[in-house]
């Protein structure tokens, strides 16, 4: 499977290949002056949305995605399964500026080697992605104490799917929860939030950046 995986590719083995996939056109300009025409790490490609991150991981076989936490169309979670079950050699790392999001959490679970924050130095970028390219995976980053307005993975997701447009039936059944657990997800909701129903606290929710 791997000599399949690298049929027509020429590639350097002594080069780790960064696929780069981040939603600000920014990033992926800095990121990619950071890697340009370097010996050890190598630039193959930059995506701007969750889809064209997965057809570009499909094509350039990189051996380390930088990704970002979520994007205009898919999450990073999303990514990240697509990805692996293209290719199940290719590694992830989740950079981002909320590395405590629950949106960063679910990666991890989905997959991803490690969590690494955005305001995070050149020097810190390339070892974390030699790191990773060689097998070692990253510590999560370390938890605060747990306050009322930290949302929880199921949380988020009930929420999300909610701000799709999608009833409590709907959210049941896709995540394969009764409907009571979906409302008791969401009561739990409105209340970190400090909203009154649903789309009070999709509102704010969006006025603090989660969706």
């Amino acid at each position: 499977m791997e000599a399949q995986r690298h049929i027509g590719d020429q590639r350097n083995p002594s080069q780790v290949r960064v696929l780069v996939a981040d939603r600000h056109p920014v990033v992926r300009s800095g990121i990619g002056l950071l890697l340009g025409g370097g010996r050890v790490l190598k630039l193959v490609g930059s995506a701007g949305t969750g889809s064209e991150a997965i057809e570009t991981g499909a094509r350039t076989h990189p051996d380390v995605v930088l990704l970002d936490l979520r994007f205009s169309d898919l999450l990073a979670p999303e990514i990240i399964t697509e990805l692996r079950r293209r290719d199940p050699h290719v590694r992830a790392v989740v950079f981002t500026s909320s590395p405590e999001h629950a949106i960063a959490k679910a990666a991890m679970n989905a997959g991803a080697r490690g969590v690494l924050p955005k305001e995070a130095g050149r020097g810190e970028i390339v070892r974390t992605l030699l790191a990773v390219a060689h097998g070692d995976g990253l510590p999560q980053p370390p938890r605060r104490r747990k306050s009322r307005g930290l949302i929880t993975t199921r949380e988020y997701d009930v929420l999300r799917r909610a701000a799709l447009g999608e009833s409590t039936t709907e959210i049941a059944a896709a995540m394969f929860l009764s409907p009571n657990t979906v409302k008791g997800y969401m009561k739990n909701t409105l209340r970190k939030l400090d909203a009154r129903n649903r789309i009070e606290a999709i509102a704010k929710a969006r006025g603090l950046g989660l969706l």
